[in-house]
């Protein structure tokens, strides 16, 4: 049933202030702060991902009441610190979004979507300069999962010609990162030094991440779907093991590997 979101809003607040409160509020919710919230929030918002790929409503009415108290979690916290409230943030957003929004709440002509995304980016500089924020790469965030900070980096510095010219040469730059992987396995054998492991896999998956950004995909899209489709053949082979009375753990890797087949097959079979 439909509710009245100033009441909502307002009630969710007081929740998060009783639960905040530093005589009668939750033990745990009073030891929180900044950094130990954090880490749900990022959770909270690749959840909310999850139940938009799941396709179910009331998943999504769920996970995005999640992410909502993240925000108002924090909000709380700066509140009692003294350097802003919640109104403060739904206020600077919503101002942010007029400043970059002109041909819609200002006098400008319609624009395209193309002419919306550019003049983003132009609106993006300035408040960057605004902010004292220097360089081609200033304002991405150094905590974004690290494949998506890479597509991102390396789309700004694509902004002022540094870049691949096609997915093709990312490709050829792909296959150069692998061959020094190889050769730096081939050269040390057993005794590879972690940290020139650790630099030459980065390497790849940073190639990697930008294969995916030239393709016009979204690099953390493209693993979550490959989680998500190992869990599932995984899950078909443990499946097919137990109707035999057994388990990966003592099944040979041979037949665990003509069940991964299998599963591939009946996917297409169903695609």
């Amino acid at each position: 049933m439909p509710q009245d979101p100033e009441a909502a809003l307002a009630r969710l607040l007081e929740v998060m202030a009783r639960l905040r409160h530093p005589e009668t509020g939750c033990p745990w919710d009073q030891e929180q702060d900044f950094p130990t919230i954090a880490p749900y929030t990022i959770e909270e918002a690749y959840e909310v991902e999850e139940a938009i790929a799941s396709g179910d409503p009331a998943r999504l009415l769920d996970e995005l009441g999640d992410l909502l108290f993240q925000v108002v979690y924090h909000a709380r916290m700066a509140e009692e610190r003294g350097w802003f409230a919640f109104g403060e943030v739904a206020g600077a957003i919503a101002d942010k979004m007029i400043r970059r929004h002109p041909h819609v709440f200002g006098e400008e002509e319609a624009r395209t979507t193309d002419q919306q995304n550019a003049a983003w980016e132009v609106q993006k500089a300035a408040e960057r300069v605004a902010r004292a924020e220097g360089g081609t790469l200033a304002g991405i965030p150094v905590g974004l999962p690290a494949l998506t900070r890479a597509a991102k980096l390396t789309k700004r510095a694509g902004r002022v010609g540094f870049d691949w010219p096609d997915a093709a040469s990312v490709l050829d730059k792909l296959e150069e990162e692998a061959a020094e992987l190889r050769a730096e396995l081939k050269e040390h054998a057993k005794d590879a030094d972690p940290a020139a492991l650790r630099d030459e896999v980065g390497d790849l998956l940073f190639v990697l991440a930008n294969l995916a950004r030239k393709l016009d995909l979204d690099p953390e899209e493209c693993l979550r779907g490959a989680n998500r489709k190992f869990v599932r053949r995984f899950g078909y082979i443990e499946q097919y093991l137990v109707s035999e009375g057994k388990t990966p753990a003592d099944t040979d890797l041979s037949r665990m590997e003509d069940l991964w087949l299998a599963a591939k097959r009946a996917e297409r079979r169903k695609a």
